[in-house]
């Protein structure tokens, strides 16, 4: 069963056997595999963006079917919203915003509804630290938005030739 796991996040639905410790229900896992084949499970690092970052040490995957009590979470990164959503006090976030998916460490989905702040020069959309946790039914139905991740350019210095 383990082999069948794709890499990815997933939430504990059962205590690992043998290790329920590091591993209890409810809880934010990522499923990975090694350049030799071998799978393996570990918690979150650290978190940073709103995004998680995994680390050693890691754990085995246990080839004895746990794995099937493993729930397979949506990748973190940006989507749009399905349908408006609305909150207390006449607040809402509209259908199509793009938000910023992450995880806290029960597995919960957290959305990030991006932000043009006007009184910025950058031309960039921000993303709060602090979201909205919401439930499984919407975060299986958000649109994947695909936004090209671009590295920091180096450093160059300008030269002038006369």
């Amino acid at each position: 069963m383990a082999n069948s796991l794709a890499p990815g996040l997933y939430r504990t639905t059962s205590p690992m056997p043998g290790n329920a410790e590091t591993f209890p229900a409810d809880v934010l896992v990522f499923v990975g595999q090694r350049p030799d084949g071998t799978r393996f499970i570990v918690r979150p690092g650290n978190n940073k963006r709103n995004r998680w970052f995994w680390g050693d040490p890691t754990t085995p995957l246990p080839s004895d079917g746990w794995g099937w009590t493993l729930k397979a979470l949506p990748s973190e990164g940006y989507y749009t919203l399905p349908e408006t959503i609305e909150f207390g006090q006449g607040g809402r976030w509209v259908k199509n915003a793009i938000v910023q998916l992450g995880y806290n460490e029960a597995g919960r989905g957290i959305i990030f509804v991006a932000e043009e702040r006007e009184a910025e020069n950058a031309n960039a959309l921000f993303f709060s630290d602090r979201g909205r946790i919401i439930e499984d039914a919407l975060l299986d139905k958000l649109i994947w938005a695909p936004i090209l991740p671009v590295p920091a350019a180096p450093a160059t210095s300008l030269s002038f030739h006369n």
